[in-house]
C-alpha cells in the first residue's frame, strides 16, 4: 500500500484532488480545515456595470453560480483547476494566471484596460491578497463582494487525530495560509505537536509553510509554483528521493 496522505482542502476542493492521489497509487485521509457556507438566498448579480469577472478561488466560482446564470463576460482566473470549473459552468472567455494572487495581478494588468470599467470578484470574507489594493496604482477599480464564507474547524475527527497520534499519516497537503493556519492551532489543541516528527509537510507556497513552522516535520517541501500541479510534483519527489 501507498503512503498515507492526509488532505486538509475544504469538501468542495476535494473530489477531483483526491482520485488524482488514489491513482498516484496514495492513500488518502480527508480533514478539512475549513467549512465552505453559501448564503441560502443570494443577491441578484446585475453584471451590467462591469468589464470582466475576477475568480480567485474554485468556490468564488461556485457562488457566481449562484448569483447569475450570465456566462458572456471575460473572466480571469488565479488558477488552471479555477479556470477548468469557470468553463464547466459555461463561460468561453477565460485566462489563468496558472499562479498566485500575484500572477493574476500581472494578468489583469496584461488583459485589461482600467478605462473601460470596473471588475466583479467574488470572494471569501477573508481572503489571501487584497487585488484591489495590489493594483490600486493601476487605476482598477476591483468590486470585492462577500459571497460565501470559509468556516475554520474547531476540532479533528477522531480518526484523524488517532492516525497523527499512531504515526500513521506519511504527508499532510496544504493549499492555503489559514488552512495551515488552522490545523496548527487543532493540533495544539489536542497536545499532538511531538507526532508529525515522521511526517512530510507539503505547501502550496512559502507563505503556507510560514504557518506550519511551529510544528517539528521530517521535512517540508514547497512547490515551485503554487498551483495544485507543482505541490502534487513535489509530493512525489519527497517519497521517490526518500
Amino acid at each position: 500500500m501507498g503512503p498515507l496522505v492526509l488532505n486538509t482542502r475544504p469538501e468542495t476542493d476535494s473530489a477531483d484532488l483526491e482520485a488524482i492521489l488514489t491513482q498516484r497509487g496514495y492513500q488518502v485521509m480527508s480533514a478539512p480545515m475549513l467549512q465552505i457556507e453559501f448564503p441560502d438566498q443570494a443577491t441578484v448579480f446585475d453584471p451590467a456595470p462591469y468589464q470582466a469577472l475576477i475568480f480567485t478561488s474554485a468556490n468564488g466560482v461556485r457562488a457566481f453560480a449562484r448569483l447569475s446564470d450570465d456566462r458572456a463576460r471575460p473572466v480571469l482566473c488565479v488558477g488552471d483547476a479555477t479556470a477548468r470549473l469557470a468553463a464547466q459552468i459555461g463561460f468561453d472567455q477565460i485566462k489563468s494566471a496558472n499562479g498566485d494572487i500575484n500572477d493574476l495581478a500581472d494578468l489583469i494588468r496584461d488583459q485589461i484596460d482600467p478605462e473601460k470599467g470596473p471588475l466583479f470578484h467574488p470572494a471569501a470574507r477573508k481572503t489571501a491578497g487584497d487585488l484591489g489594493q495590489i493594483l490600486a496604482d493601476g487605476g482598477y477599480k476591483i468590486d470585492r463582494q462577500t459571497v460565501y464564507t470559509a468556516h475554520a474547524s474547531t476540532s479533528l475527527a477522531e480518526q484523524t487525530a488517532n492516525a497523527i497520534a499512531a504515526h500513521h499519516i506519511d504527508a499532510v497537503l496544504f493549499f492555503s495560509p489559514r488552512t495551515a493556519e488552522t490545523f496548527v492551532k487543532l493540533i495544539k489543541s489536542a497536545k499532538l505537536e511531538g507526532e508529525l516528527c515522521n511526517t512530510r509537510a507539503i505547501c502550496l507556497s512559502p507563505a503556507v509553510q510560514l504557518q506550519i513552522a511551529d510544528l517539528k516535520w521530517q521535512r517540508t517541501h514547497v512547490a515551485s509554483k503554487p498551483t495544485q500541479e507543482y505541490l502534487l510534483s513535489i509530493l512525489d519527489q519527497s517519497f521517490s528521493s526518500a
